[in-house]
């Protein structure tokens, strides 16, 4: 498992993005402009990428935000999810980040609590799934 960082979207996260978000889950809107400015990282099986996700600089002073988190369907429950999600806490870290925030799909939220996030708010709505805000300290 190699993981890799880059500056701006790769052809790679975008397909992982397009295949679990717009095609499995029904999302429209898939990509935004927060995608310019945010470091994206993808995870590689075997030169296959199989994870990804993105981070960017929150509204709170030393806070990041871990967004559009995706394995594809044939990688899941075994542990890429986890993954994804320490190497972005890793590259906040590197960048000063003291706390992670992320809109959790309801669905995912006892994920997201296994790997310490705890929940900040109340559900919402985001475009055709509950999302609930969840945060973790890195310390």
């Amino acid at each position: 498992m190699i993981v890799r960082k880059y500056d701006s979207l790769p052809e790679e996260a975008k397909r992982i993005r397009e295949e679990v978000f717009v095609e499995e889950q029904g999302f429209e809107e898939e990509f935004d402009t927060i995608d310019r400015e945010a470091i994206h990282l993808v995870i590689f099986e075997e030169d296959k990428a199989v994870a990804t996700c993105r981070a960017f600089l929150g509204k709170e002073e030393g806070e990041y935000v871990i967004g559009r988190l995706a394995v594809r369907k044939e990688y899941r429950g075994q542990a890429y999810g986890r993954e994804i999600v320490r190497a972005g806490e890793e590259e906040i870290r590197i960048l000063g980040g003291r706390r992670v925030r992320l809109a959790a799909q309801t669905r995912a939220r006892g994920f997201y609590e296994k790997c310490g996030y705890s929940v900040q708010g109340e559900e919402f709505m985001d475009a055709v799934c509950p999302h609930i805000w969840m945060v973790k300290g890195l310390g």
